[in-house]
């Protein structure tokens, strides 16, 4: 039997907790994205490279830093087979000092991602999922994804979600097809209200809707908001007040690697000049929180 996934992070001497890293390229080569969408991100962000799991795990110890890692199952929006949440768990497992699993199943695959969802927590270990309504092609208000969510909820993991803009797709004749207004964060407040056992972070600066987020966050207390995916010194001033006032206890580190630097993102969110206190919370304290560490 695959050994299960548990963590073994030293809480003490962690320096940060990144909640939001890519794994883009498997063991084996397999690319999260087809080749034309992969060439086309890699444009858009100016990527000069796929890192792969152990790569990653190795720049975190090196940062005295744990990252939550994932990838995005879109295989029907995209008719392309995803990396294998069951096999990043199995290399977070190998790298349990650095390394939190989250998986991801495609909402459109109905009751199999439910089952998916619950082997990936119960054999796996993965402690989260991950989820893009874009790139997955789906209206994340709909109730036919309530199995979904009521299995998250049951399970006791959070949901991470893809909210605002994405560079999937950008420049591109009709942006590849995808549907930004699925992710805009309004979609999920129902979603919020009916589930109010389960956590869902809102995945990025909530652009062009970063007041939406801010409300929904405000009003429900088992909403969180990640801050990865743009360099802090570009981050709306409604943010940033938020992050050091009234929500400095449910905004969380995230930088979006391979996509920005770890490294960038804390210096550019240095430059804030947050307090220590709270700096701290967003950093590393909240999230161990969030996902029970």
């Amino acid at each position: 039997m695959t050994e299960r996934y548990e963590p073994r992070l030293d809480i003490e001497s962690l320096d940060a907790l990144d909640v939001h890293v890519h794994i883009e390229i498997d063991d084996h080569g397999h690319l999260s994205l087809p080749d034309a969408l992969a060439e086309a991100a890699a444009k858009y962000f100016k990527s000069d490279g796929l890192p792969t799991l152990d790569a990653i795990a190795d720049l975190y110890r090196e940062l005295k830093s744990a990252a939550v890692v994932f990838t995005v199952d879109a295989r029907t929006g995209l008719g392309h087979q995803p990396i294998d949440s069951a096999e990043i768990a199995r290399g977070a497992t190998r790298n349990a000092d650095v390394l939190i699993p989250f998986g991801s199943v495609d909402p459109r695959t109905g009751a199999d991602a439910v089952e998916l969802a619950r082997r990936l927590v119960e054999d796996s270990g993965v402690r989260g999922f991950k989820l893009h309504p874009t790139v997955q092609g789906f209206d994340p208000s709909d109730e036919a994804y309530y199995p979904l969510y009521a299995e998250f909820s049951r399970l006791g993991v959070p949901m991470l979600v893809h909210t605002g803009q994405t560079g999937i797709g950008a420049g591109t004749r009709g942006g590849g097809g995808f549907r930004l207004g699925y992710s805009n964060p309004m979609l999920l407040d129902g979603v919020a209200g009916d589930f109010p056992d389960l956590d869902i972070v809102f995945a990025h600066p909530s652009v062009p809707w970063q007041d939406e987020a801010l409300s929904i966050a405000t009003h429900k207390s088992n909403v969180w908001i990640d801050l990865s995916g743009w360099s802090p010194k570009y981050f709306p001033e409604n943010l940033v007040r938020a992050a050091r006032s009234y929500l400095q206890d449910r905004v969380l580190f995230g930088s979006d690697y391979p996509v920005l630097h770890p490294t960038r993102w804390r210096d550019d969110f240095a430059a804030h000049g947050l307090d220590e206190k709270v700096t701290r919370k967003i950093l590393r304290d909240n999230a161990i929180r969030l996902l029970g560490l």
